[in-house]
């Protein structure tokens, strides 16, 4: 009887878990779909999404979620931001974009594993910091692709900064509510 209700518990939390990730990767397709066109990199909601991510579904889940994304794109899937226009597969996720996508797996797993016991001024600077290194690698990645004499942080990083600070503002007055999310899962 015991191992038969523990049975049934961990089935319930495995389909969870899945239709999370379904659902984490539906919302990052449509942020990724919502966008102002910039060169070479586009501007997205998608930041903002996998921060969101990481803080509702924790470290684990989000990462997750984040990783079925980027496979779903990579094995040829339209969910990426210029695709299917520029490409779908491996061949658009090796362009201008890639270190801004593998970057948003460390973004998701630093703002999952959020204390949020905190005051709002460290929350504010955990999930700065979490989306900075979306544009670290990002900008990184740019500059092996384009070429380091071309102006990468104006071209990979300053169009964004104000849209970023006010998506992170947003998140930090949210971050208390969106955690509690994490209960149900």
């Amino acid at each position: 009887m015991k191992m038969d209700l523990l049975k049934t518990i961990s089935i319930q939390k495995i389909l969870k878990t899945f239709v999370l990730i379904f659902l984490g990767t539906m919302a990052l397709t449509v942020s990724a779909k919502l966008k102002i066109p910039f060169y070479p990199v586009p501007m997205t909601m998608q930041t903002f999404v996998v921060i969101f991510l990481g803080l509702a579904f924790g470290y684990k889940i989000g990462f997750a979620t984040v990783f079925v994304y980027l496979l779903e794109g990579i094995i040829g899937i339209p969910v990426f931001s210029n695709s299917p226009e520029k490409g779908v597969g491996l061949i658009y996720f090796t362009g201008p974009t890639m270190g801004y996508l593998i970057g948003f797996l460390s973004a998701v797993f630093f703002s999952g594993y959020l204390n949020l016991k905190k005051n709002i001024f460290i929350i504010f600077s955990k999930l700065i910091f979490s989306v900075s290194t979306i544009y670290l690698f990002g900008v990184l990645w740019l500059g092996t692709l384009i070429g380091w004499d071309k102006p990468i942080l104006q071209l990979g990083i300053t169009p964004f900064l104000l849209a970023e600070f006010f998506k992170i503002c947003l998140l930090t007055l949210l971050a208390k509510k969106i955690i509690k999310f994490r209960k149900f899962i």
